[in-house]
């Protein structure tokens, strides 16, 4: 068996037990090093990283306080809280040693020891380092993915009256752990005031869990939700904990809530009351600690009246109402937000910087957005990979029209000259597939005639 790989450090200021414990301890561990006085620990603790460190409680000559030991053991775990220390003590200091313990010291050894308990001793005490500094791990990756996902999800963005009052609620609501509902349209940014609220809590520094309910099948609901344990069902090859229980100390989102069968709605609204779950194959209620925010586009109300949503639900849910404007209410903010994801896809796609005119600005404007946001997002991403000019024109834009505004009426008796210009040069543009050499060769006009009416119309 070859020896374990670990750094030792051996702090004592008897030189024969030093000798001794090395002579030993070398044969088993790869690196031990020795240290006769204490007031070399900083020095030892800058230039090398210890896995284990077994330190003396007294050293002055008759002292048996203790208090020298507590002293370097602060030292030490001040520079590295993941430090994994044990004491060495007389038979007489057991006491000073499990007070040790409870001050942050992880085990202790009594001299003179036996050597298969002190290597014992050390394999425990590396086995628990290693935990801490798993432990330590998973929060540090946790909080780059938390600061990942917020940088993804950015905060908040509009100056329309509006999003000013979402801004406000949002903001408000967030300092309290009140449960919250928020609605509007699909692709309104639902997630993202879920998050901001979120972000502005004081449970920020732990997760924030999405759970798209429509995405989920009423037979995986609760294994989903709520977790199961091994051999709960044919592929439970293991125990597995649910959204709420990875969502602990922390906020859950559910996203489509009003998609839920009442089934469901009921299973879900037993959990909310009692602020408990039970994993599938267990009896076992396990207490959960999470901030609730909800989201749909669907008219819950009306569902109530209906019967196709339990009224006592959405009571439960619904203690802060949010609702979200579509985006052809709040045309002010297309200009921060077309600017905000310029900035992004340019960075994501390496491309130089991009800006828009304000003709381009101007027919955004007029878009109905049925997508919204979402809609929004995707066709300034599509305009900086297709674009090749850094000066976005509508034609950049490949917008659907919606509603009335597909049927062009061409006809001349119910438009004056420049109405008719604006639909012809839209029609020949949107034939040549947005080409403006083509449809400036096919009106008879120069590309840069061209630009000046697509400015000029907002096309």
């Amino acid at each position: 068996m070859g020896k374990i790989k670990a750094r030792l450090l051996i702090v004592d200021d008897d030189t024969d037990i030093l000798l001794a414990a090395k002579m030993f301890l070398r044969q088993h561990i790869e690196i031990v090093h020795t240290e006769k006085t204490p007031q070399n620990i900083p020095d030892l603790l800058k230039n090398d990283n210890y896995d284990v460190i077994l330190l003396d409680m007294n050293f002055s000559r008759e002292a048996t306080s203790g208090k020298e030991g507590f002293h370097w053991l602060n030292v030490i775990l001040e520079h590295d809280p993941a430090a994994t220390v044990i004491f060495i003590t007389g038979y007489g200091d057991i006491e000073l040693a499990v007070q040790g313990i409870k001050e942050g010291a992880t085990n202790f050894i009594l001299k003179p020891w036996d050597n298969k308990k002190l290597l014992a001793t050390i394999e425990a005490s590396l086995r628990v380092r290693e935990s801490k500094v798993e432990l330590e791990s998973l929060r540090s990756t946790q909080k780059v993915l938390i600061a990942d996902q917020n940088q993804s999800y950015s905060n908040m963005v509009g100056s329309s009256p509006a999003m000013k009052k979402v801004m406000t609620i949002a903001l408000k609501v967030a300092k309290t752990d009140a449960n919250v509902i928020i609605l509007g349209e699909n692709g309104t940014g639902k997630e993202v005031v879920a998050r901001a609220i979120h972000r502005a809590s004081p449970r920020h520094d732990n997760v924030f869990i999405n759970v798209d309910l429509g995405a989920i099948t009423e037979s995986l609901f609760e294994s989903e939700l709520f977790g199961y344990k091994k051999g709960a069902f044919t592929d439970a090859k293991e125990d597995r904990a649910g959204r709420f229980e990875a969502a602990n100390k922390g906020t859950i989102f559910l996203d489509e809530i009003g998609n839920l069968s009442q089934n469901l709605q009921s299973k879900l609204l037993s959990v909310l009351q009692s602020r408990k779950i039970v994993r599938l194959g267990s009896n076992k209620e396990t207490p959960i600690d999470v901030r609730l925010i909800c989201a749909t586009n669907m008219p819950l109300y009306q569902m109530v009246s209906e019967n196709k949503f339990r009224q006592d639900l959405l009571y439960r849910i619904n203690t802060v109402e949010i609702a979200l404007p579509p985006l052809r209410e709040r045309l002010e903010d297309i200009e921060p937000l077309v600017e905000l994801y310029l900035n992004v896809y340019c960075k994501k796609y390496k491309i130089s910087k991009k800006r828009i005119t304000a003709g381009t600005l101007k027919r955004l404007q007029k878009h109905d957005w049925p997508g919204n946001i979402r809609e929004l997002q995707h066709a300034v991403e599509r305009a900086v990979i297709l674009s090749e000019s850094n000066i976005l024109q509508p034609t950049d834009f490949f917008m659907e029209e919606t509603g009335d505004k597909k049927k062009d009426d061409f006809s001349p008796d119910n438009m004056n000259l420049e109405e008719v210009e604006k639909v012809l040069v839209r029609k020949v543009i949107d034939k040549h597939g947005g080409n403006i050499s083509r449809a400036a060769k096919e009106l008879g006009l120069t590309r840069a005639s061209l630009y000046r009416r697509i400015e000029k119309h907002g096309i």
